[in-house]
């Protein structure tokens, strides 16, 4: 099991393994977010409590990234247009992860919207 938390604690996540591999994207908030998503079907995350985060929707209105409403740290995204069974958890928050066993996968999601590695 692999649990994820805001910094505070309030936001917790859990999956049943780490992830093989990670995606680092350059999109305009992506970049500014920092994150290293992990992408799960929604089935297989054990979501935070209701309530607790705060959805930021923008652009073309395809994703919901959430953070913590105490201390602001994006926890996770999910589809808003129901035709994906994927979600993503920011790697970066969870405890106890070995970067040195995951794949990096690099995201040119400002221009190309292809895989730069």
């Amino acid at each position: 099991m692999m649990d994820a938390s805001c910094h505070c604690g309030a936001v917790r996540l859990s999956v049943e393994a780490a992830p093989a591999e990670v995606t680092e994207c350059n999109c305009s908030i992506c970049r500014r977010l920092a994150a290293r998503w992990a992408y799960y079907s929604p089935a297989d995350v054990k979501m935070p409590k209701a309530g607790s985060t705060q959805p930021y929707v923008w652009g073309d209105r395809m994703l919901a990234f959430h953070r913590c409403k105490s201390c602001g740290v994006t926890t996770h995204w999910q589809s808003l247009d129901g035709s994906k069974d994927r979600m993503a958890v920011n790697a970066r928050l969870f405890d106890d992860i070995d970067w040195d066993e995951i794949r990096i996968r690099h995201f040119d999601g400002a221009t190309t919207w292809e895989y730069v590695d």
